[in-house]
C-alpha cells in the first residue's frame, strides 16, 4: 500500500471465504489510516463468495455471489463499523477474476465526472476458489488501458528461493519462469491461483509487479502506524527586496511546521449523543446582591494591571494594532553565519524560499544570491510579515543547496524580550569529590558509546540510528488508537498502549548493547557505599532525663511522688528554682486518684 499522491479511487475486494478475521484486520487498519489522515481518497468495498449477488454485471450464470457492499465515497467510521460487525463469512465460492472485473466496473461507473488521479484495486483472498482463465488477457488489457493499479493480499507468505517466508526489502525472489510457493500448507488450487496472480502482476508491471503481492502478516506490520494527516503546502508569493532598488519575485513554502492534534471535541447529550439536544445560553450579570442582568452590548473588555482594571474597547484594540503595509520579505542586512547561533532559532515553522515559477530573471537572481551567501559563509537578516494583519518578524535566511534544487531557508529569530538570561553561581570546588583521570575517561567512553550516529569508516558516511524525522508522534498514535476503539467499542475500557508505540521511543538496541561495558566500568570506578547516619552527641543530662522519663512511664503514682521529692530535696533549692522545677515537671495523673494528688501537693509545699 505504498501508493500516494493526488485524489484516488480505491476498491477493496474481499473474499469472505478466505481467513476472515485476518482479512478484516488488514482492511480495518488500512481504512483507519485513511480516516485519521483525513484522506480525500474515495473507497468502495466489494465482497465475493457471499450467499447473495448484488452487482451491475450480474446475469443468470455470470458474476454470481459478488456483492458491491459500499460504493465509492470518503472513508468514515461507518465503513469501519461495517467491516467490524456487519460483514459475515460466506459459504459460496466465487471467481476472483470475476470479482476483479466487477471492481473495474465500479471504478469506471463511479469516477465519471470526478477529478480522480489514481485508480486502485486491492484484493484480499486465499485463492482457494476455482476461477476461469478465459478473460485474463482482456482483464490485463483493460487494467492498463484505464490506468488501474493492482495489489494482492494473501494469508500465506510467498516463499523465496532461499526457503524463507516473508520478503526482505520488498524482494520476492521470483523470476518470470520459475514461480515459487510456500513450503507447506497450500493446496493445488491455491498454487494454481498463485500462478495466475503472478501472471497478471507481471503482465501489468513486469517483475516489479511481484512486489505488489503481500502476506497478511507483512501488511499488518506495515499498517500498524497511523498515517500522518495529509497536508498540501500552499505557495506564498511575495517580493524579496534588498534596499530600495532591487526586488525579486519569490514564492515560499512551509517546510517544517508544528503539527497539532485536531481539536474537534463537542458537547453532546450523554444519553442521546446528539449535539442538538444541548442548549447553551450565556448571561451577563452584575456582581451585586440582585445579580442584575445586563446585555452583552453594555459590557466592555478590560485589562487587569495589578489590582486595577483598565477598560479597553474594541476600538482601542484596533488603534493599538500595528499598521502594516502588507506582506513583505525585506533583507535588512547581512552577517556572518557564525553570528547567528542555532539556539536563537524560534517560531513554529521553517520556510523554503524559491524564485517565482516561470520567471527566469528571478531564478537567476535567487541562484546568484544563494551561491554568494554560501561562498562568503554569510546569511541574510530578513524582515518578514505574512500579510497586513500579521505582526512583522525578524528572521534569518541562509543558503540551502541540493542537487535537485537550491533555495533560501527562513527561520524566525528572537527579539530582546524573547531571550532569557540566567545567572548561576559556580559549583563549589570540593577536592574530596574531584574525579580521577580514570573516572573521567570512563564517563567519556559512556558518552561515546551512547552516540546515536554511526560512522562507516570505509565509506566515510554517517548513519542516524534514531531518525526523529521518521518517527511518528506517539501522542497522535495513542489518540487515534483510543478514538478508534471508543467508536467501535463504546462500552469497553480503553486499551493499553500498543507495544510498537513504546518501542519507537526506546533507545536503539545497538546503542543499548554497546554501552553495557562502559556502564560496568563506571559501576566499578564509582562504588556506592551506604551512608551511615552519625549518632547525635548525648550529654549526661540527656541520659538522666531519659532514665527519669522511663521511670515515670512505668512507675505508679506513689513512687513518682517520692522520686520527685528526692530530687527536690537534693541540695539547697531556692524558691525560684523550686518553682521552676515544679512548673516544668510533667506527671501523668490519668490513673491517679484525687487523694494522691492532694498528698503530692501537701508534701511538696511542706518540704519547701
Amino acid at each position: 500500500m505504498a501508493w500516494s499522491g493526488n485524489k484516488a479511487a480505491v476498491v477493496l475486494c474481499m473474499d469472505v471465504e478466505s481467513p476472515f478475521e485476518q482479512a478484516k484486520k488488514v482492511m480495518t487498519m488500512f481504512v483507519q489510516r485513511q480516516v485519521f489522515s483525513e484522506s480525500k481518497d474515495e473507497i468502495a468495498l466489494v465482497l465475493f463468495g457471499t450467499d447473495g449477488t448484488e452487482n451491475a454485471l450480474a446475469g443468470e450464470d455470470q458474476y454470481q455471489h459478488i456483492t458491491v457492499h459500499r460504493h465509492l465515497m470518503l472513508p468514515d467510521f461507518d465503513l469501519l463499523e461495517d467491516i467490524q460487525r456487519r460483514i459475515q463469512p460466506g459459504s459460496q465460492q466465487a471467481d476472483f477474476l470475476d470479482a476483479l472485473v466487477v471492481c473495474m466496473d465500479v471504478i469506471q461507473r463511479e469516477t465519471v465526472g470526478k477529478k480522480i488521479e489514481k485508480r486502485h484495486i486491492e484484493v484480499f483472498t486465499d485463492l482457494s476458489s476455482p476461477f476461469s482463465k478465459d478473460q485474463v488477457d482482456i482483464i490485463v488489457h483493460n487494467l492498463k488501458k484505464y490506468g488501474i493499479s493492482l495489489q494482492f493480499f494473501l494469508p500465506f507468505p510467498i516463499g523465496k528461493k532461499d526457503g524463507s517466508g516473508d520478503r526482505e526489502n520488498g524482494n520476492l525472489g521470483l523470476d518470470q519462469h520459475s514461480p515459487t510457493f510456500p513450503q507447506k500448507g497450500i493446496t493445488e488450487q491455491q498454487k494454481e491461483g498463485l500462478q495466475m496472480v503472478e501472471k497478471v502482476m507481471m503482465s501489468l508491471e513486469g517483475e516489479d509487479g511481484l512486489d505488489e503481492i503481500y502476506s497478511f502478516s507483512e501488511s499488518l506490520r506495515q499498517l500498524c502506524i497511523f498515517k500522518k494527516t495529509q497536508r498540501h503546502s500552499m505557495p506564498w508569493p511575495c517580493q524579496l527586496t534588498i534596499g530600495s532598488n532591487l526586488s525579486i519575485k519569490i514564492v515560499a513554502y512551509k517546510s517544517i511546521v508544528q503539527e497539532k492534534a485536531k481539536k474537534t471535541w463537542i458537547v453532546v447529550d450523554a444519553r442521546t449523543l446528539r449535539k442538538e439536544d444541548i442548549q447553551k445560553e450565556t448571561v451577563y450579570c452584575l456582581n451585586d446582591d440582585d445579580e442584575t442582568e445586563v446585555s452583552k452590548e453594555d459590557t466592555i473588555q478590560g485589562f487587569r494591571y495589578g489590582s486595577d482594571i483598565v477598560p479597553f474597547s474594541k476600538v482601542d484594540e484596533e488603534q493599538m494594532k500595528y499598521k502594516s503595509e502588507g506582506k513583505c520579505f525585506s533583507v535588512l542586512g547581512f552577517c556572518r553565519s557564525s553570528q547567528v547561533q542555532r539556539r536563537f532559532f524560534m517560531g513554529n515553522q521553517v520556510l523554503k524560499v524559491f524564485a517565482a515559477k516561470n520567471d527566469e530573471a528571478a531564478a537567476v537572481a535567487i541562484s546568484s544570491l544563494v551561491h554568494a551567501l554560501d561562498e562568503l559563509d554569510m546569511v541574510a537578516i530578513v524582515r518578514y510579515a505574512y500579510d497586513k494583519r500579521a505582526n512583522p518578524q525578524v528572521g534569518v535566511a541562509f543558503p540551502y543547496i541540493k542537487e535537485a534544487y537550491e533555495c533560501l531557508v527562513y527561520v524566525q529569530l528572537p527579539f530582546m524580550e524573547d531571550l532569557r538570561q540566567y545567572m548561576f553561581s559556580s559549583l563549589k570546588n570540593n577536592k574530596k569529590c574531584a574525579p580521577t583521570e580514570s573516572q573521567l575517561n570512563a564517563i567519556d567512553a559512556l558518552i561515546d558509546s551512547m552516540s546515536l550516529v554511526k560512522k562507516d569508516e570505509e565509506e566515510d558516511t554517517f548513519e542516524d540510528l534514531f531518525p526523529t524525522t521518521k518517527i511518528p508522534n506517539p501522542e497522535f498514535q495513542r489518540l487515534f488508537q483510543c478514538l478508534l476503539h471508543r467508536a467501535l467499542h463504546p462500552q469497553e475500557p480503553l486499551p493499553q498502549i500498543q507495544q510498537h508505540i513504546l518501542n519507537m521511543l526506546a533507545p536503539p538496541a545497538e546503542v543499548t548493547a554497546k554501552c553495557q561495558s562502559s556502564l560496568s566500568k563506571i559501576k566499578m570506578l564509582f562504588p556506592l557505599t551506604e551512608a551511615i547516619k552519625k549518632k547525635d552527641q548525648v550529654t549526661a543530662q540527656d541520659i538522666f532525663q531519659d532514665k527519669l522519663e522511663k521511670k515515670k512511664k512505668h512507675a505508679p503514682i506513689s513512687q513518682l511522688v517520692n522520686m520527685e521529692f528526692k530530687l527536690l530535696n537534693v541540695g539547697n533549692l531556692t524558691s525560684r528554682a523550686y518553682l521552676y522545677l515544679s512548673h516544668n515537671a510533667i506527671f501523668a495523673f490519668s490513673n491517679a486518684c484525687p487523694q494522691d494528688f492532694y498528698c503530692f501537693m501537701y508534701r511538696g509545699f511542706r518540704n519547701h
